[in-house]
């Protein structure tokens, strides 16, 4: 510290800081949160009411947020620092080398934020899978990414994870996406009549996605209860018509097929009696 007050940074220091400009950056710190969470909660409003819209209007949101924080920091540096003289090269590279250190995570972050919201390898609204997590993308922030998973809880991730592993979107961008259902039967039920009602059944639902067709496939192997028996398998793909909807299409779908099945008395795997050798 001595040696830092012998060359005089200390003295270029204060004078490169406005102290009486503390109080102005923060009011526009403020302004700038307040006025970001206005325009969030406007869109999303809107983006539920302009359903086909949702994920364009998140998408707007997301460069408003950026653009205003990226602003309000400009504004902010201006009123608590002085750029003007010479002193300020050498005590802002100083200020700077110390503050990257401190937090060169959080800059990696940061970095990664940025790099991200260009790059798109998801956009907010997406349905995205990534390190065994599995939900919508709520926020892209500047220092994380937040998903909702399936139980309406909220996963933090650092943007700079997104670089270096693997991650999956089930829409990339679309409102609607792809869901697979299984169904497994007995091996000597009506399979031609099972793959029908199957079919049937996913169209009648309420969240499916008509522009796209619905197919079902068929094939053979073992039920995945962890017994060894074996049963035919029917999978639908379809479209659920907004990714929102996806675990209320799953449980329709099921609901649907289930009652269809067991009006033509067709019986699933875990209807059938297996025998006493067979494990419970």
């Amino acid at each position: 510290m001595e040696i830092v007050s012998a060359l005089g940074v200390d003295s270029q220091l204060v004078q490169f800081i406005k102290l009486d400009g503390l109080l102005s950056a923060a009011v526009i710190v403020f302004i700038a949160w307040i006025v970001i969470r206005l325009i969030s909660r406007s869109l999303d409003t809107l983006g539920d009411r302009i359903t086909e819209r949702r994920l364009l209007l998140k998408q707007v949101s997301l460069i408003i947020r950026f653009s205003l924080m990226i602003l309000a920091g400009l504004l902010a540096a201006n009123s608590v620092f002085d750029f003007s003289g010479q002193a300020i090269y050498g005590v802002a590279g100083l200020v700077f080398l110390g503050l990257g250190y401190a937090f060169k995570d959080v800059l990696s972050s940061v970095t990664a934020g940025f790099i991200l919201m260009f790059d798109r390898p998801f956009q907010v609204g997406d349905r995205i899978t990534f390190e065994g997590h599995y939900g919508e993308v709520q926020e892209i922030g500047i220092r994380k990414v937040q998903l909702v998973d399936l139980d309406d809880n909220i996963v933090s991730i650092p943007n700079s994870r997104f670089l270096s592993d693997t991650v999956s979107s089930a829409n990339f961008g679309a409102l609607h996406q792809m869901c697979v259902f299984s169904f497994f039967i007995g091996c000597n039920e009506d399979f031609e009549l099972a793959k029908k009602l199957v079919a049937e059944a996913t169209v009648a639902s309420r969240y499916v996605y008509l522009d796209l067709p619905v197919k079902v496939y068929f094939s053979e192997g073992a039920v995945p209860d962890g017994a060894e028996r074996f049963a035919l398998q029917l999978t639908v793909k379809a479209y659920v018509f907004d990714g929102r909807y996806e675990s209320a299409f799953g449980s329709d779908v099921h609901e649907r097929v289930k009652r269809a099945l067991r009006g033509a008395n067709i019986r699933t795997a875990g209807e059938i009696e297996w025998g006493p050798s067979a494990p419970s």
